[in-house]
Formats: structure tokens, C-alpha cells, sequence
């Protein structure tokens, strides 16, 4: 499955974004698929994930309650809502797909190429 993600930008902290990630493919609805985010000193870091239903979500704890993660298997695309976002939710954010639903980025076979998200205080 190839994936691209989309909908990042500029936003201001209070503010809302909706990433889009777009995927390739036949078999969309067999696969978990997650966000992850990255900034150059840290890690990549895991922001939500959710199984090829849709039915089962996870939301790292400092998401919980701003983000929103979302999929529609008839059109092979996946959603994260971001609100109320902060400065520290600035990334480079990564959709990813795999077998397995879960929170490890290493679960993951299948990997965008990243949307930039910058948040300005």
C-alpha cells in the first residue's frame, strides 16, 4: 500500500487542523493504520492509531481529548482532527500503515512521506 499524507500548514496555537492521509490499494480496510510525529530532537512519537474498522482507537495521552482519528474505507482515506494544538504539537506528522493495531512505530510496514504542522504562539 503506498500512502501520502496531506493537510499540514501554519496554524496558530488555539487553533485546528485536519491531516488527511491518502492510501493506494484494494486492501485498505485489512490494514491498523497510525499517526506518528517527528521534530528533529526527538524521536518519532506516536499520536494515534486506529484499527482497519475503525471500530478501535488509541490516542497517545497528551492527544487524548484534542485529536480525533478518523477513517472512510470506501474512499482509502484516513483522518486525524487536530484542536486546540499547542506549540509543542509542531512536527513533521507521518501516517502509516501495518497489520497489527498498534501504538510502535515499528508495527508499521507502510509509511508516508509526512505533512509539515508548525503551531506559532
Amino acid at each position: 500500500v503506498q500512502l501520502q499524507a496531506s493537510g499540514g500548514g501554519l496554524v496558530q496555537a488555539g487553533g485546528s487542523l485536519r491531516l488527511s492521509c491518502t492510501a493506494s490499494g484494494r486492501t485498505f480496510s485489512s490494514y491498523a493504520m497510525g499517526w506518528f510525529r517527528q521534530t528533529p530532537r526527538k524521536e518519532r512519537e506516536f499520536v494515534a492509531a486506529i484499527s482497519g474498522s475503525g471500530g478501535s482507537t488509541y490516542y497517545a495521552d497528551s492527544m487524548k481529548g484534542r485529536f480525533s482519528i478518523s477513517r472512510d474505507n470506501a474512499k482509502n482515506m484516513m483522518y486525524l482532527h487536530m484542536n486546540s494544538l499547542k506549540p509543542e504539537d509542531a512536527a513533521v506528522y507521518y501516517c502509516a500503515a501495518g497489520w497489527i493495531f498498534a501504538k510502535t512505530s515499528s508495527m508499521y510496514d507502510f509509511w508516508g512521506q509526512g505533512t509539515q504542522v508548525t503551531v506559532s504562539s
